[in-house]
């Protein structure tokens, strides 16, 4: 893993103009080293000029520290070099400088100037010094000598520096666009985890969800046909024996349909876990379980809920006849070519029709009710109306949790389809709904 930048900007420590401590005392030891070296070579240079010896020290310790601000502003030293070319000093300070001024990020124009000037500048000089020490006699060899020297000397103090310098900043450039695209890819990676970390928990709720409404549907409709029924047998019991022990039956039967509906809920649930069994004693366990493959296994779950062990529309007479063997007065009327649908289609209908009589038990005990499902060409309609419930109409009391009619949006919308439920102009309560046949 890399640092991010604000960890770069944290690290920088350095004096002034510098980023790091370290550079502080390279550069000041380069101008120390170039100031001194200007000193010394002032000797001569206020010899040939006529002035005094302190005064061409004084020059050359005040050029060669010019050194000291480099990396601030390399145009400014290149051009000190350059100037004092004629005077013989401040070689040093032309090798850095250069160095310097193509490592930095300056235009190629500014740079390819400034070293042309300095290769001029010292091919002037070389060629000025070279030929009046052949002409005094110090140097006994061909002229050719004399252009070989200054080109030679020339090019020795120019291309190098700047060569090495270009080459450093290109690397130096290419280390920092590859350490901001792995910064980046950093983020992105962060980023992503979070978003894989939001999809998995807004997955779990999803299956929750849906898990929640599975239990609502399978139990409120059996419990409440129970208590209806049990509300009966408590009325008949002294009256009519054999009713009661109708009911009783009916009581029983209903019990065990939902005991039966849940343990196959719960086995699916459980079956769709197969695929994170725990490991064995041997096996070492693992600290944390993917979220990806909890998401997963909880949509499995469901699915196979919804599509292998729901209910279908050829149960809805069956579950007409048990709210009429409670006591409700219930009609239902089929239009259309009977026809099979996909298994999430066929269980969403059963589920809007159960709960919609479910829904008649809880708060319209008594009144007539009308269930009606229409097979259309592309669609499959259904609609439970009831009408207004009689002021004398016994009520057993059973508690509503307002999740009915959401869970009925939930399904219906989740395929595509519409769903409707109000009141009626009559006093009554009506539920439509119209799901896509595919």
């Amino acid at each position: 893993m890399t640092a991010t930048g604000e960890d770069h900007v944290t690290a920088r420590g350095g004096p002034w103009w510098w980023a790091r401590r370290r550079s502080a005392v390279l550069d000041v030891s380069l101008a120390v080293v170039s100031a001194l070296e200007c000193a010394l070579e002032g000797i001569p240079f206020a010899g040939d000029a006529g002035v005094p010896v302190a005064v061409g020290v004084v020059f050359g310790l005040l050029a060669g520290s010019v050194l000291l601000v480099r990396r601030r502003w390399p145009i400014a030293v290149v051009l000190v070099s350059i100037a004092i070319t004629p005077a013989e000093m401040g070689f040093l300070m032309g090798v850095v400088g250069l160095y310097t001024l193509a490592a930095a990020e300056l235009p190629r124009r500014i740079i390819g100037s400034l070293a042309g000037m300095s290769l001029v500048g010292t091919l002037i000089v070389t060629f000025v010094k070279t030929q009046q020490d052949m002409s005094r006699g110090d140097l006994e060899i061909g002229d050719w000598f004399v252009p070989f020297a200054a080109i030679t000397m020339s090019l020795g103090f120019t291309a190098p520096p700047v060569l090495m310098g270009l080459y450093v900043g290109a690397r130096r450039r290419l280390m920092e666009s590859l350490r901001e695209r792995a910064d980046s890819l950093e983020r992105e990676l962060q980023l992503l985890a979070e978003r894989a970390e939001e999809r998995a928990e807004w997955a779990r709720n999803e299956e929750r969800t849906r898990i929640a409404r599975e239990m609502h549907d399978v139990v409120a409709h059996r419990v409440s046909l129970m208590v209806v029924h049990a509300a009966a047998l408590q009325a008949v019991a002294r009256k009519d024996p054999e009713k009661a022990v109708r009911n009783a039956a009916l009581v029983g039967d209903m019990g065990r349909q939902a005991l039966t509906e849940l343990r196959e809920m719960l086995g699916v649930l459980r079956s769709g876990g197969d695929g994170l069994r725990e490991p064995a004693a041997s096996t070492p366990t693992p600290a944390v379980v993917p979220l990806a493959a909890v998401g997963v296994a909880a949509a499995a779950a469901a699915s196979r809920v919804a599509d292998d062990e729901g209910p279908c529309l050829a149960e809805i007479e069956e579950l007409v006849g048990q709210s009429a063997a409670a006591g409700m007065v219930v009609a239902l009327s089929v239009e259309g070519d009977v026809r099979s649908y996909a298994p999430l289609v066929e269980q969403t209908a059963y589920r809007v029709v159960q709960e919609a009589l479910t829904n008649v038990h809880k708060h319209a005990a008594g009144a007539k009710t009308y269930v009606r499902l229409a097979h259309r060409a592309s669609e499959i309609a259904m609609q439970v109306e009831n009408e207004p419930a009689e002021e004398a109409a016994s009520s057993a009391g059973l508690p509503s949790g307002g999740n009915g009619l959401v869970g009925m949006r939930e399904r219906v919308s989740a395929l595509g389809g519409v769903f409707v439920s109000g009141p009626t102009d009559a006093g009554g309560f009506r539920v439509s709904a119209v799901i896509p046949a595919s």
